[in-house]
């Protein structure tokens, strides 16, 4: 793992992850133990409305925890109810607490290659939908990353297990001054509290 990106990790306190919060994260760590103990894949599906903000840092976060706690066979996606584009911020935002990013291809939908070290596999962040051919069709768990989408899609095709798990939206700070601070704390949020599932995990 890069140093700067393991300084950021090692700040983090998911030890202490609310007790609320925990609740809400338990049928998470059900999921992957129950696979991690079947010997099968972990096909995680991180799911927002845009797939544009919360949905690629929980998948980011989510395969950079699985490699960290060395938890083998994880794949972590993500999609939206619609497609948009990976917001700049989110690029930004990950690049200053320690990956690697970089543009793929530049159009109105760019595709960026993400790295948490220099020997893993990139992790791939584009928009697309949920059901996108990019993303596993069947035996994965559907994360709801936003009460939006948490609303509209009571039901995800080939969804194993449907589990909510939201996140207030960074975007409430775009053209303020606050806007970089914002998004670097919900991206902290974020990865807490997935560290706390995958801590959780008994291989």
């Amino acid at each position: 793992m890069y140093q700067k990106l393991l300084n950021t990790v090692q700040s983090l306190k998911w030890e202490k992850t609310d007790t609320d919060r925990k609740d809400v994260l338990e049928p998470l760590i059900s999921f992957i133990q129950q696979k991690v103990d079947d010997r099968k894949e972990v096909n995680l599906n991180f799911i927002c409305t845009h797939n544009s903000r919360r949905s690629h840092l929980a998948q980011i976060w989510a395969q950079t925890a699985a490699s960290f706690f060395a938890i083998p066979e994880v794949h972590c996606y993500s999609g939206g109810t619609e497609t948009t584009a990976l917001f700049p911020k989110i690029a930004a935002t990950l690049t200053d607490q320690g990956f690697t990013v970089f543009s793929v291809s530049d159009t109105t939908n760019p595709v960026y290659a993400v790295k948490y070290d220099d020997n893993s596999l990139p992790i791939i962040g584009f928009s697309k939908k949920y059901d996108s051919l990019f993303n596993p069709v069947s035996g994965f768990a559907a994360i709801m990353t936003c009460s939006q989408a948490d609303g509209e899609c009571p039901f995800i095709p080939g969804a194993e297990k449907r589990i909510p798990i939201t996140f207030e939206d960074p975007k409430i700070s775009d053209n303020t001054p606050d806007q970089t601070a914002v998004y670097a704390e919900r991206s902290l949020q974020i990865a807490e509290e997935i560290f706390y599932v995958f801590s959780k995990i008994k291989k």
